[in-house]
């Protein structure tokens, strides 16, 4: 059994990677500051998993705070998921999310390297690419980041290179492309398109796009994001390294739209607006390298995971929890 610390762990991706862990027989610390996760994420975990997880409301750029979460629970290995995650709210305020993505970053390296912890795998991002005329897009593919965001993304493996290799420590970066599924907030400002077409589609209100539309993107279910990240802290012959996390299909932003009318049985209208700043054209990964050193396997095409995820948000608004 391993302890581990999962650091926006009452987040949409960070909460399901930690009622995982659990599920495995793990004991999970979770420390999110609340700035975007959700207290009714600890609430339900906890209820579900009792005494094995602790929840801890700080941040990543509290030394002190981490220091004592690392010793006081002998944590050994850490899963790194708290972010400032906005693309436009990076573009509006660059500090703030430089402060938590890049700083809060080193902050965790060196407390965990100081801990002797063994290994931490970190959520990176598939928008340090930028736009690049190389499809699909493979690990080697050169930085064009177009967001405060996305350099934050690509500082963060930067430093874990540096830090792997000064103190011998596996810390491996996951380059996550369009994740959605349960629990993922229409409201957040992280890929929200999904959540925010559904909640509209289930009420029958008019879906608009950002664009024409035709912009593309590889959307991986949370279900697969989760078993990368599991693969990733426990398999023991992983090393320093960064992977492309997707499903590896692109699909249009309309043609997105269009399945979740159809899997609501929707009467909404779609329309478009303006281009969001900051945004790429077109995505797709090549997940070759995750699938030969993670085992990685990729169960939900976009059909089927969009299907798990209208369940889960005819559920949550039935109990309005999104209400």
């Amino acid at each position: 059994m391993e302890t581990v610390l999962v650091t926006g762990g009452a987040g949409f991706i960070g909460s399901n990677i930690a009622e995982a862990l659990v599920s495995l027989g793990h004991r999970v610390v979770a420390l999110d500051d609340l700035s975007t996760g959700k207290q009714e994420n600890i609430t339900c975990l906890q209820q579900k998993c009792g005494e094995a997880i602790s929840f801890y409301r700080g941040s990543i750029l509290d030394a002190d705070l981490v220091k004592g979460i690392l010793r006081d629970h002998a944590v050994t290995r850490i899963c790194h998921q708290a972010a400032c995650p906005s693309v436009t709210q990076s573009i509006l305020d660059p500090v703030s999310t430089s402060s938590v993505n890049i700083i809060g970053t080193i902050n965790l390296f060196h407390l965990a390297a100081q801990h002797g912890c063994r290994r931490i795998v970190f959520a990176s991002s598939c928008s340090i690419y930028g736009d690049t005329e190389r499809m699909p897009i493979n690990e080697s593919v050169p930085f064009r980041s177009k967001s405060p965001y996305a350099a934050s993304k690509a500082a963060k493996e930067l430093l874990a290179g540096v830090f792997s290799g000064l103190y011998g420590m596996d810390i491996i970066g996951l380059r996550y492309f369009n994740v959605y599924g349960r629990r993922q907030d229409p409201a957040s400002g992280y890929a929200a398109a999904i959540p925010s077409f559904i909640t509209k589609a289930l009420k029958g209100e008019t879906i608009t796009i950002d664009g024409d539309g035709k912009q593309t993107r590889d959307f991986v279910y949370i279900d697969d994001v989760v078993q990368a990240n599991i693969k990733a802290l426990m398999l023991p012959q992983v090393r320093s390294s960064m992977f492309n996390i997707a499903y590896g299909e692109q699909t249009s932003i309309i043609d997105l739209a269009r399945i979740i009318v159809d899997i609501v049985g929707s009467s909404s209208a779609i329309t478009h607006g303006a281009t969001r700043a900051g945004d790429i054209r077109n995505s797709l990964a090549d997940i070759t390298s995750a699938r030969a050193a993670l085992v990685y396997a990729p169960l939900y095409d976009i059909r089927r995971g969009l299907a798990e995820t209208v369940a889960w948000y005819q559920q949550a608004s039935r109990s309005e929890v999104f209400a």
